[in-house]
């Protein structure tokens, strides 16, 4: 298939796997780069064995999360494994790994030999806790991440226990992390021919979403609690209940709290000494919720947005999933595609988030089977037929099979 986009031509080893890797690998694919899953064996991807939900036996979570790439398999274990992937990065442009610390260099992988093999070489680690420090050497996962950097400590309701948000936003903040890193590095290798070490980390990217709580504790010393649904610094900013459900409203400064207290009939507020400013509304958000909550809940959403986007108040509802993946705008914005897979069938995975005027994104594959491209990419390595299935007998690649056939592998 003929790559587009505006990375058509970089060419990715992805050696990364779950999450925060393949987001990486998956944003660059969409914008046009070539990106060879590397998957170990034996098994592959460890979100592969995600038994639930399935789609036809395929995970739903390595599905979503893999399309527009190719995928091989191969057993880095082995000295043939690892001789094929440093074949394979003289023509890369970038490597992914989520690898702990030191686990690439015991196998004679770290980046001094692949930079020997490829000077120009983008080395993209993504960690639980980045490259040095005291704790380089941990593993990370995201619920770990958001208890560490204090995400979990302003999330959910005043009085509450700790809750993590409910998307993994550490792992797949990393991701884009790592895709801005990468194309900070893509353009130095521009100008200069050489490569380096992009390095980010799970801690990093939750520590990053804290930006107005952290200017709190900065200047105060007082680490801030959770609020909510309702902002930090400003109010009314928060979801509330109408007739049949929730909707958010935005009063994020004085002109939209004016026309506020207007849309719900009580143009009195404005001058309330409780609410005339935005200091007063924080200093007295509960009185204020209370309020606005009695008058909301003898309407509708669908007659309260009405009336909001009328009076240019920002509004919206708390979708559900399938509710956001039906939006009429998430769909003219492209964010569900459809796609056909061999064995799963017809799936549908979220679209690009970036949108580029000259060089559109395009998501024409879906995730690879384990092994699907394997023959393909090492072909294009130089190695024959002959030899990938000396290696296949080896067990140093696999191959994917027909469906209804056992793999091939040794």
């Amino acid at each position: 298939m003929a790559a587009s986009g505006p990375l058509a031509g970089m060419r990715v080893l992805e050696l990364a796997q779950i999450m925060a890797g393949p987001t990486a690998g998956m944003m660059l694919a969409d914008m046009g780069a070539d990106v060879v899953k590397v998957e170990k064996l034996p098994g592959g991807d460890d979100s592969r064995s995600y038994r639930e939900p399935r789609v036809n036996g395929v995970s739903a979570p390595f599905l979503i999360l893999n399309r527009n790439k190719r995928g091989i398999a191969l057993n880095l274990k082995l000295a043939q494994g690892r001789e094929i992937l440093l074949r394979l990065v003289r023509t890369a442009d970038v490597l992914t790994e989520n690898y702990r610390r030191g686990t690439l260099e015991k196998l004679g992988l770290g980046y001094d030999v692949l930079a020997a093999e490829n000077p120009g070489l983008i080395y993209c680690a993504i960690s639980g806790y980045g490259r040095d420090g005291p704790y380089a050497d941990k593993g990370g996962f995201d619920l770990i991440a958001q208890g560490v950097s204090g995400l979990m400590s302003i999330t959910g309701e005043p009085g509450g226990p700790p809750v993590k948000t409910g998307n993994s936003v550490a792992d797949i903040n990393a991701g884009i992390l790592a895709v801005a890193g990468i194309l900070a590095a893509w353009a130095h290798r521009i100008r200069t021919g050489q490569g380096q070490v992009v390095d980010t980390s799970l801690m990093e990217a939750a520590l990053q979403q804290t930006y107005w709580h952290a200017a709190i504790a900065f200047a105060t010393g007082v680490s801030p609690g959770p609020t909510g649904s309702a902002h930090i610094l400003t109010a009314p900013y928060q979801a509330f209940r109408a007739k049949d459900g929730w909707i958010n409203i935005g009063g994020a400064n004085q002109a939209n709290w004016e026309r506020i207290a207007d849309v719900l009939g009580h143009p009195e507020w404005r001058d309330d000494a409780r609410f005339a400013s935005n200091s007063d509304r924080m200093a007295n958000l509960a009185a204020l919720v209370a309020l606005m909550n009695g008058v909301l809940a003898t309407r509708t959403k669908a007659e309260w947005i009405a009336a909001f986007d009328a009076a240019g108040v920002p509004v919206g509802p708390v979708n559900t999933m399938n509710e956001a993946l039906a939006d009429p705008q998430a769909l003219a914005r492209g964010m569900v595609v459809d796609l056909v897979h061999p064995q799963a069938g017809a799936t549908r995975a979220l679209g690009c988030p970036v949108h580029f005027s000259a060089t559109p994104t395009s998501i024409t594959r879906p995730a690879p089977m384990l092994g699907e491209h394997t023959r393909e990419v090492l072909a294009e390595a130089g190695y024959s037929d002959a030899e990938v299935d000396r290696l296949v007998a080896e067990g140093v690649v696999e191959v994917a099979s027909p469906l209804g056939t056992a793999p091939a592998a040794g």
